[in-house]
C-alpha cells in the first residue's frame, strides 16, 4: 500500500529535503502520467538514502526532480537551506555544482568523441576556466581517487573502457567540484555482478574521503541494505515504507516490502524457494487505483483501502508505513534494528 505524509521528516537537521514531490507527464490529448505523487523524505548531512522500489515506481524521475532535471510539477526541493524550486536559471546551475548525479548507463552518459581528461574537467573548465595547472592536478587526483591511472587513461575516450571503468570516470565527473551530495540513479545495475561490488566500495571510500551525502536509487534490495543509513521503499509514485536498513528487512511492515524482500535470492541451492509473489498487473500511472494504489495486488485488500489513502504513521521508532493494515513488527525496535531497551 502506498500514501502521503510528512511525520517521518526531520526538517530542521536535514541537508536535502523533499516536501510533496509531483511529477507528471502529459500523454496525449487529455491524459497525464502520474509518475510521483506527493512524496516526502529528507536526508541528513553523511547520510545514504536509500530509494527502492521495482521498475516504473517513480524513484529515477525523483532523483531527476531533486536536481530539477526536469524542475518538478509541484512541491519543494530543499537543499541546504535553499529552495530549488524557486531558483533563477542562473542560481540553478551553480547550486546543482553542489549536487552531482551519476546516471545509470556509465557509457551513454559519457561523450564518446571526447577524451576522458576533458569530460572529467568539464566541470572546471566551466566554472573555474582560469584554474590552468590546479584543474589539471584536481582531475588526476580524483582519477586517482576512483581508481584509475590518469597518465594510462586520460587521452582515451570512453569506447576504450569497460562498463566498470566507465563508472569510474562518471563518479570521478561527479566528484571533481567537490559537491556535497550525489545522487546515484541505479550505478551498478548495468554493471556485471563481479564489478558492482567494486563500484559500491569505491562509492563507500568517496562517501569516507569526500564527505559525502548520498542518494542511493535502486531496485535491488540486498544492494541497498548494505549501502543505506535509511530506506525510503515506494511503489507507484507513493511511499510506501521508510525505515533503517536492518529493521526493514528484518521487520517489514508494508506487504509490498515484505513481498520484496522475499523475492531476494538466496545464494544457497538448498535454500527453499519462497512461494510468495505479487499477483495481478501492476497499475497504469495514467489512471492509478483509489484509495490505496497497491490494493490491486495486496493479499490483506479490505473495504477501506479502495476508499481511504493510507498515510505514513510510527508504528515503532523511526519506522513508518503507509498501510491500513501493516505487518506486527516489535515496538523496541529502532531505526537501525537494535534494541532500545524499552
Amino acid at each position: 500500500m502506498a500514501g502521503t505524509g510528512k511525520v517521518h521528516l526531520r526538517a530542521e537537521e536535514a541537508l536535502l529535503s523533499v516536501e510533496d514531490l509531483v511529477m507528471e507527464f502529459p500523454a496525449g490529448r487529455r491524459a497525464v502520467v502520474h509518475a510521483v505523487s506527493g512524496i516526502s523524505f529528507d536526508i541528513l548531512e553523511g547520510e545514504t538514502l536509500g530509494l527502492v522500489g521495482e521498475s516504473g515506481c517513480g524513484k529515477s524521475t525523483t532523483g531527476r526532480a531533486m536536481m530539477q532535471l526536469p524542475s518538478p510539477t509541484s512541491g519543494s526541493v530543499r537543499f541546504d537551506g535553499v529552495e530549488m524550486t524557486e531558483l533563477s536559471k542562473e542560481d540553478l546551475r551553480r547550486t546543482r555544482t553542489r549536487m552531482q548525479m551519476i546516471f545509470q548507463d556509465p557509457i551513454s552518459s559519457l561523450n564518446p568523441r571526447r577524451k576522458v581528461k576533458d569530460i572529467v574537467a568539464e566541470g572546471l573548465s566551466i566554472w573555474h576556466n582560469d584554474a590552468g595547472d590546479v584543474a589539471v592536478q584536481k582531475v588526476n587526483e580524483v582519477l586517482d581517487a576512483v581508481g584509475l591511472d590518469p597518465e594510462v587513461v586520460s587521452d582515451r575516450r570512453p569506447h576504450q573502457f569497460s562498463g566498470g571503468q566507465c563508472q569510474r570516470i562518471c563518479i570521478a565527473r561527479a566528484l571533481v567540484l567537490d559537491p556535497k551530495v550525489i545522487i546515484c540513479d541505479e550505478p551498478v545495475s548495468a554493471l556485471d555482478v563481479s564489478v558492482q561490488a567494486q563500484i559500491l566500495n569505491l562509492l563507500e571510500e568517496m562517501k569516507e574521503r569526500y564527505g559525502l551525502t548520498l542518494v542511493f536509487i535502486a531496485h535491488d534490495l540486498a544492494v541497498v541494505k548494505n549501502v543505506s543509513d535509511r530506506v525510503v521503499v515506494m511503489y507507484l509514485g507513493k511511499v510506501c515504507e521508510v525505515a533503517g536498513p536492518d529493521t526493514l528487512y528484518a521487520h517489514p511492515a508494508h506487504p509490498y516490502t515484505d513481498v520484496l524482500l522475499a523475492s531476494i535470492p538466496e545464494p544457497d541451492p538448498d535454500h527453499p524457494v519462497s512461494d510468495r509473489q505479487i499477483t495481478g498487473e501492476l497499475p497504469s500511472p495514467i489512471n492509478p487505483p483509489s484509495g490505496c494504489r497497491f490494493r490491486t495486488r495486496c493479499e490483506k485488500v479490505q473495504d477501506l483501502c479502495s476508499t481511504e489513502e493510507p498515510v505514513l504513521k510510527e508504528i515503532a521508532p523511526d519506522h513508518y508505513v503507509a498501510c491500513h493494515f501493516p505487518n506486527e513488527v516489535p515496538v523496541h525496535v529502532n531505526g537501525n534494528g537494535n534494541g532500545n531497551g524499552s
